[in-house]
């Protein structure tokens, strides 16, 4: 029996599979289920920490800047993320904001902010930060609940609907939520998250 530190577990099927280094560019399959369990890209965790400081700058434009603004018969009306969350702000409502505001700002700032503290220092071969291990941990376990992309996919459904009563302009703040599920996409298929560990296991702190 190989030692546990030897062994990686297959996220979906939680197959165990004995590491191993990979030639460059090769992928590493589960035996069972066929997932991608890790790749072998020189530069994935460098494109990875660009696309995550990318996200976490397109995210502050997106709650900082007007997302739409709607015409109806001459009157027009503009309004941000933040506007629309505090448009809940009154009795049990409250809580629909709180919820709101966390699962589309909050956690997928906290989740990107975590992966570019652990990550940051091995792009330079630094020794990794304090906590690093943790704060990808974290960035690992908030991944199902940061929903940015879902909010705009609910938001463009409802904007199809919207569209045949009123005139729908699309601010900033839209095109950078597009790009922030463009940008999300492509990170978490960039992401191996097997060999980040690996990573953070070797580096001194």
């Amino acid at each position: 029996m190989p030692p546990l530190t030897d062994l990686v577990a297959c996220p979906q099927c939680d197959t165990l599979h004995l590491a191993g280094d990979l030639p460059v560019h090769a992928r590493a399959h589960c035996q069972r289920c066929g997932l991608v369990i890790a790749t072998s890209r020189p530069t994935a965790i460098a494109q990875v920490l660009s696309l995550a400081l990318t996200a976490f700058v397109l995210m502050i434009a997106a709650v900082s800047f007007p997302f739409l603004a709607l015409d109806v018969q001459g009157r027009n009306n503009s309004i941000s993320v933040i506007e629309a969350v505090m448009a809940f702000d009154d009795g049990i409502a409250l809580l629909l904001a709180f919820a709101i505001a966390g699962f589309i700002v909050v956690l997928p700032l906290v989740r990107l902010g975590a992966i570019i503290y652990a990550i940051g220092p091995l792009v330079r071969g630094a020794p990794i930060r304090r906590g690093a291990k943790a704060a990808f941990a974290l960035a690992e376990a908030l991944r199902p609940w940061s929903m940015a992309e879902i909010f705009i996919v609910g938001v463009s459904v409802a904007l199809i609907k919207v569209s045949g009563i009123a005139t729908v302009t699309f601010g900033p703040a839209f095109w950078a939520f597009a790009g922030l599920v463009v940008i999300t996409v492509l990170k978490d298929q960039l992401i191996c998250r097997f060999s980040i560990w690996q990573a953070l296991e070797q580096q001194p702190h």
